[in-house]
């Protein structure tokens, strides 16, 4: 229920400039209130009305948690003076509101608009300071009209910042003319904010503005999905329904998008599809530039392999299978080479041989990964340093213009001989182009991943697609070694890969499955794992080496339900921890979280004095201190990050005693609990299931039907991904097509 109060902002307890979230006390006729939310024109000595809803902090009691906000100008001389005083002015203090007040006495604020260039009677205020105080004033107002406007439509004051930002004083303007411009120009506002401001301005919903906006809506929702393109038809049927006008609008708008170049219409496999812009560039990209490596003749490094590799064996003391001493005599000779295989199947032992070869020649050599848990296990594989594929390309905040970028590129490429790239299959198209665009020609790629993980989370199904083109030479490590044999793990994994249903509860092994019918009970015994058997059975600490993977966010065997459960039993409230609130969420001093999106510019300190930037979407760290005055909360990462986060930025991480099995690619942990119940047959995939068993080192413990785990290792649906980088890679293949 919302509620209404006026009063005057009387003390700003936090504010954050950069995005405007603040704490301050506003005194009422009848009290003083707390108020919290995003203000970014407010000052102390301003009233205001104020429309919000009572919200419960743990420790700082009520607190009016602000919807919107209108300032009420001053209409005394009193008022006007404290309001100049106060601040919010750029130029104007004490004396000077003192001098300006009692020249134009209740004129002021009207002087101040329409006659600015009068300052200059006041002692003090030449034309250079009049014209300063006019400036900061207009902009007040400005950016004041301009909430205020915004907030008619049911846009918060924190995006009408960054409406502000882009638009300056023509936002208004701008927004009347074409409210869905707002979708393209402003992060954050897409075409369903976009549209309800439009319908509440009232504009024609067959307005050729609001479908061509829709269109691009429509093709967002299916590269979310994983998809680069959409055919036409598709896409013409998706758009009438979702903007609910004829289907002949949205084919006229598809036209003109099409002539404007904001997308791209291409033949592929018969059919007409559509891309959006950037991931055809990407497409484009990413086949000439493979081709062009695969096609670069390479000096031979050795007059005989063979022998070299047999000189690696007897140093590491290692036999290598045949397929790996292939991968590594490939990786010596081609520009461009994957190697894919299962766990069990060498992969390591492999990129530590082609590391050998390859530095006995002294070629440098960069490792990479997409995620810090994959990077961070790839240096501890090889003992050389892996980086995120991100932090090699040296991501990072170029400009307001331009955002966040790749400051390896053409211009300032990568200086290595040689780059290795493990976990490809979490690897996107769009990231795939970043990084073959900071490479050299004669630099050599090798990839390296398991196909049957799932795919990126980002569009493209880059990994599949150059391996199914046969226009990259791939070596399939497929020999599962002794010692990997004793482990029902990678015995199981390899099963489920192959469809078959895995061995359960053998003695002495390492994958047990633990009957249970209901939800509840599903539930119920995973936390009584977590709290008691398992760390008893294995002497291990419940937080740090037990993971829970669950195929679903929502339900009693959820991610959110899941987590909160945990959290109850694992890190219990008490007097001597300090907690915050987050929405429906509470972080606790102890809790394991997991950072949601990279974050680059995030700074972290090490114990010994080492300092650094960047947190990325997957990290897993844990509370260490919560500061209620400050607002800020601390976590530690990989056992030595501290990383301070504002309050306004804990919505980048969250509870991690429970992860999706998506989230978890890229990471290994001691021992996997997993939840097998009936859920929808789209989500509960068999490589789905493969991903959740490989994740796990030591020990799987399944809890649910047996029923449902054998649905999920029968259901080989793989949600086809429209991508064209395949495509595109055969025609040259077949083509032959090899001038660029």
């Amino acid at each position: 229920m919302n509620v209404e109060i006026q009063g005057v902002l009387s003390e700003i307890i936090f504010k954050n400039d950069s995005n405007g979230y603040t704490v301050a006390i506003v005194e009422t006729e009848e009290e003083q209130i707390t108020v919290v939310g995003y203000m970014p024109i407010v000052n102390t000595g301003e009233t205001f009305y104020f429309s919000g809803k009572w919200i419960k902090h743990p420790k700082f009691g009520e607190q009016l948690e602000i919807i919107a906000y209108k300032k009420i100008m001053p209409n005394t001389l009193e008022g006007i003076e404290k309001y100049l005083a106060s601040g919010v002015i750029k130029g104007i203090g004490e004396k000077t509101a003192k001098k300006i007040v009692e020249q134009f006495g209740k004129d002021t604020l009207e002087m101040l608009e329409y006659t600015p260039h009068l300052l200059t009677k006041v002692s003090g205020i030449g034309q250079a300071k009049a014209q300063k105080i006019a400036e900061s004033f207009k902009e007040q107002r400005e950016l004041s009209d301009i909430i205020l406007f915004l907030q008619e439509y049911g846009v918060t004051p924190k995006y009408a910042i960054k409406i502000h930002k882009k638009y300056k004083e023509n936002t208004i303007q701008y927004i009347q003319e074409n409210p869905y411009r707002l979708a393209d120009d402003i992060f954050g506002i897409g075409f369903k904010i976009a549209d309800a401001i439009a319908k509440r301005m009232g504009l024609d919903p067959t307005s050729p503005y609001r479908i061509m906006c829709g269109i691009k809506f429509v093709l967002t929702q299916y590269n979310l999905e994983g998809h680069t393109y959409t055919p036409r038809e598709e896409l013409i049927e998706e758009g009438a329904k979702t903007l609910e006008v004829k289907k002949e609008l949205v084919e006229d708008a598809l036209t003109q998008l099409a002539l404007n170049n904001e997308i791209h219409l291409e033949k592929l496999e018969e059919k007409i599809v559509v891309f959006s812009m950037p991931y055809f560039y990407a497409e484009s990209y990413v086949c000439k530039k493979l081709v062009g490596m695969a096609q670069v003749e390479l000096e031979p490094i050795s007059e005989d392999l063979d022998v070299e590799i047999k000189e690696i064996e007897e140093n590491e003391a290692i036999i290598l299978a045949q397929n790996q001493k292939e991968a590594v005599k490939e990786a010596s000779k081609n520009g461009v080479v994957v190697i894919t295989g299962g766990p069990g199947t060498g992969k390591t032992t492999t990129i530590n041989s082609i590391i050998k070869m390859l530095e006995r020649h002294n070629l440098s050599i960069a490792l990479a990964a997409p995620t810090g848990r994959a990077a961070k296990r790839m240096s501890e594989a090889t003992g050389r340093e892996a980086k995120t594929i991100h932090r090699l390309l040296e991501y990072a905040y170029i400009d307001e213009e331009v955002g966040m970028n790749f400051g390896k590129n053409e211009e300032e490429p990568l200086s290595c001989d040689v780059i290795i790239i493990d976990e490809m299959s979490m690897v996107d198209i769009t990231l795939m182009k970043g990084l073959l665009r900071s490479l050299l020609p004669g630099t050599r790629l090798i990839l390296v991943g398991d196909v049957d993980q799932l795919p990126s989370v980002g569009p493209g199904n880059v990994l599949r697609d150059i391996i199914d083109s046969g226009m990259i030479k791939v070596v399939k490590l497929d020999k599962i070694f002794r010692q990997a044999q004793e482990s029902m793990i990678i015995v199981n994994a390899h099963r489920i890969n192959k469809g078959e249903y895995p061995y359960i509860n053998k003695k002495e092994k390492d994958f047990y499955f633990i009957k249970k019918r209901t939800p509840e009970q599903v539930a119920n015994t995973i936390k009584e794992l977590c709290k008691e058997r398992l760390p008893k059975f294995s002497s291990c600490d419940p937080i740090k080496n037990i993971q829970v993977l669950t195929p679903m966010k929502k339900g009693q065997v959820g991610m959110f339900q899941l987590n909160n459960a945990l959290q109850e039993i694992l890190n219990p409230p008490s007097s001597k921890k300090e907690e915050r609130k987050m929405k429906d969420k509470i972080f606790r001093v102890g809790d394991k979280v997991m950072q949601m999106k990279n974050n680059y510019n995030l700074k972290w300190s090490t114990s010994d004095g080492e300092e650094g930037e960047g947190i990325f979407n997957g990290d897993f760290g844990y509370i260490q201190k919560i500061d209620q005055e400050e607002k800020e909360m601390m976590v530690l990462f990989d056992e030595e990050k501290l990383v301070t986060y504002d309050f306004s930025q804990l919505d980048e991480l969250e509870l991690a005693y429970c992860i999706t099995i998506h989230k978890s690619q890229g990471s290994e942990f001691p021992i996997v609990v997993m939840p097998i119940f009936w859920g929808p047959p789209m989500l509960l995939t068999r490589n789905l299931l493969y991903t959740a068993v490989t994740r796990a080192k030591e020990l799987v413990v399944m809890v649910g039907i047996e029923g449902s785990l054998k649905n999920m290792v029968d259901n080989y649906r793989v949600i086809r991904r429209n991508s064209g980088l395949g495509i595109r890679l055969e025609r040259f293949l077949t083509e032959n097509l090899i001038e660029f």
